[in-house]
């Protein structure tokens, strides 16, 4: 047992649940005020992305909306990490659910063996956090219907969520850049000087 890293893990999910538990706590017009940022976010990113992946004409464009609206997040830092878990899920994923749907397409016990390997292969390369993701990637690849080899298909998919989080990045930077400037303006936040 490493109890540093332990108090470390204790201590930010404190600092995490009192973060959220303040948010809450906010006055009816600053709540408003998050809420139509995180708006801007999402309806910018997931538009931008749904319109790209039909200009590309992907097989199912709502999923790069569908991945722009899941990463997607209150500051820019926590997007940067549910990309990269977006990223890491959506590769694992694909491929287990590629290898399973080769070996065993509409097998129920393929799906299930590809589901747990992804999630336990996750977790095992230290990246637990994305292991959800992966086993999201992994069920659309085996189960949701689509015309084409396995392969193409999961590529499709990962080109999908790409698609996706490059159009919710740079939007969510904007957004939050926007933000930042305004409270500086308003002198609410000290001004960085840039």
């Amino acid at each position: 047992m490493n109890e540093p890293q332990d108090n470390l893990i204790a201590y930010l999910t404190t600092l995490q649940h009192s973060w959220s538990s303040a948010l809450k706590r906010l006055p009816l017009k600053s709540r408003a005020a998050q809420g139509v940022l995180m708006a801007i976010r999402v309806v910018s990113g997931a538009g931008l992305a749904y319109g790209i992946g039909l200009a590309l004409h992907t097989q199912q464009a709502f999923w790069a909306a569908i991945t722009a609206i899941a990463v997607s997040q209150q500051n820019y830092s926590d997007m940067l990490s549910q990309s990269r878990d977006q990223v890491i899920g959506a590769a694992a994923g694909g491929v287990c659910g590629f290898a399973a749907a080769t070996f065993g397409a509409g097998n129920l016990g393929a799906y299930l063996v590809a589901l747990a390997v992804v999630i336990v292969g996750c977790w095992l390369l230290k990246v637990g956090t994305a292991a959800r993701l992966g086993g999201i990637t992994t069920t659309i690849v085996m189960l949701v219907p689509a015309q084409g080899p396995a392969w193409d298909i999961a590529l499709v998919r990962f080109a999908e969520v790409t698609i996706g989080m490059a159009c919710a990045l740079p939007v969510g930077w904007l957004v939050s850049y926007a933000e930042r400037r305004w409270l500086e303006a308003v002198g609410a936040l000290p001004t960085s000087g840039k």
